[in-house]
């Protein structure tokens, strides 16, 4: 019989161990990341050092920061058109394409972008019509351009699959929009839908590091996760968008990454970096008046949390706090891996337009996928290894042969400089040549071949309103800058040589003088001068 119940009850645990991690599947918005539930059992049961369990702490935080965005929130055209806009499917559009510009660059640069895009494409239907060149000419100088191609394919699979209306959650947002990842989705349908759901980028992270002494790896899987559940505790559930635009000012404006204002931080009293920095300044002040050592030990440690040294979420014991630090102790991020350094060969091709001597410059368009993915450029080739100039001329004049014919001579083919251009992941640095045909030559390379890019011959005001990155801005201005040289330099020895020739001119008759002297009446003056005395 005990035989029995025990198998009965081995039986009975199993199943519910079973439907346990079948339920925490489910929960988990992401497959691969740790779920809530799972993060409560990574933590020690009694440490509430790192999460807001008291009710009455959420709501001051919630009316503290609200209370402060809405007297110091920055007047931005997204923040606008969502509270102005009463069409869903606008307002959501605009608040899509705000977040999207806004990944990895700053508000500053990204307000008259937004408002130059928004002009041109209200809606999202406007933007489906666009073609990807339009698109890639408006985006032009705001970096990662894959992020303008992803919003253009979102707003025509919208438009095409789903006659215009866009999905009303984060889930279906994440799910069905390419370029729409966790973050972005949360911040759309709650800013736009009211959706009550946190969110979690670089801005809040710092905010809720810094809040709850996070001072693990803030890019791990438990420390993402532990945020996300922090973000989705806090939210406020009657202003969902503004809360979360709020965490976000906070972390933009107040909270930064150096030189924090904490002075001005409206949650300033519930975050525990803030209070270490005050128990460290009551430590000093101890030690200043004489106190025993034994009431300095009493004043608690940022890193005492209960988790008995294992807390998966505290500061590392190998990095431990930084006096000199103070808040920004938190978030602490991995090393960044270095760069890639590469080296590329690009050449500046001019000619001459027939009807009027406009100079034109030859630009190839760049495959539809990688790196500035449909983008237009000078010819360029990636150096493997490093090579010396004369077998880069050598590189570059094949290159341009493959692409322009037999026409192509390396007469004026020369070396004008170099230019550095720094992507998220490659040091490039571009060895710059240049090289001229004397006519309007060089349209017969055939567009037919499939094998062989686009091309187009644009004039200097067509090349600025092209699709061109900026590196090749950067490029097109060095040559530019090299032109204007030549010519000085040109002029330069123009004027050199005709003041040659002058001084010249100055010298024959001076010797001529000299000799006819001799030759002719001298002036009375010359009877009152003393005479020369020979050499002996």
């Amino acid at each position: 019989m005990d035989i029995f119940m025990n198998k009965m009850k081995a039986s009975v645990k199993s199943r519910k161990t079973s439907l346990k991690r079948k339920e925490n599947t489910i929960m988990s918005p992401q497959k691969k990341k740790p779920c809530f539930n799972q993060i409560k059992e990574v933590l020690p049961k009694e440490n509430i050092y790192h999460t807001f369990k008291d009710p009455g702490e959420i709501y001051s935080f919630r009316a503290s920061l609200l209370s402060w965005y809405d007297k110091n929130k920055r007047e931005l055209p997204w923040r606008r058109m969502a509270m102005s806009e009463s069409n869903l499917n606008k307002r959501a559009y605009a608040v899509w394409v705000s977040e999207i510009m806004l990944q990895q660059t700053q508000v500053a640069t990204v307000i008259d972008y937004y408002n130059k895009w928004m002009l041109r494409w209200s809606n999202l239907q406007d933007l489906a019509k666009a073609t990807l060149e339009e698109v890639n000419q408006m985006w032009s100088g705001l970096g990662y351009y894959s992020r303008g191609k992803r919003l253009h394919e979102g707003a025509q699979k919208i438009s095409s699959e789903f006659k215009g209306e866009m999905p009303r959650n984060a889930e279906e947002l994440q799910k069905l929009l390419p370029g729409v990842g966790r973050y972005t989705a949360a911040a759309i349908a709650s800013i736009a839908f009211g959706e009550v759901i946190g969110v979690v980028d670089g801005n809040v992270t710092r905010v809720l590091c810094r809040t709850k002494a996070i001072g693990a790896d803030c890019t791990s899987p438990t420390v993402t996760e532990a945020l996300w559940m922090l973000a989705n505790t806090l939210v406020d559930l009657v202003r969902p968008g503004d809360f979360n635009q709020a965490m976000m000012e906070l972390g933009a404006t107040v909270c930064t990454p150096k030189a924090p204002l904490c002075a001005e931080c409206p949650v300033q009293t519930h975050c525990r970096a803030y209070q270490q920095v005050i128990n460290e300044r009551e430590i000093v002040s101890k030690r200043l008046l004489g106190n025993t050592t034994s009431q300095i030990i009493s004043t608690p440690d940022i890193e005492e949390c209960g988790g008995g040294g294992n807390c998966p979420l505290c500061l590392p014991e190998k990095e431990p706090w930084v006096s000199g630090l103070g808040v920004m102790n938190f978030p602490r991020k991995p090393t960044k891996k270095p760069p890639r350094i590469e080296h590329t060969l690009t050449c500046v091709v001019t000619r001459r337009r027939d009807n009027d001597d406009t100079e034109e410059y030859f630009l190839v368009q760049k495959p539809n996928s990688g790196l500035l993915a449909g983008m237009w450029e000078f010819p360029s080739i990636l150096l493997e290894t490093e090579v010396k100039e004369k077998k880069q001329k050598c590189i570059i004049f094949d290159r341009l042969t493959e692409l322009m014919g037999n026409l192509v001579t390396d007469t004026h083919l020369q070396n004008i400089g170099e230019v550095v251009h720094m992507f998220s992941h490659i040091h490039q640095t571009y060895l710059v040549y240049s090289n001229s045909f004397s006519d309007a030559s060089g349209d017969t390379v055939m567009q037919e071949d499939r094998e062989q890019p686009c091309f187009r011959w644009v004039s200097e005001a067509e090349f600025y309103q092209s699709a061109v990155p900026t590196s090749m801005k950067k490029i097109f201005r060095l040559f530019k800058h090299s032109s204007v040289n030549e010519k000085q330099l040109a002029k330069g020895d123009k004027l050199q040589c005709g003041s040659q020739k002058h001084e010249g001119k100055q010298k024959g008759r001076k010797r001529r003088a000299s000799k006819e002297v001799h030759g002719r009446q001298l002036s009375i003056n010359s009877f009152f001068q003393p005479a020369a005395i020979k050499p002996l």
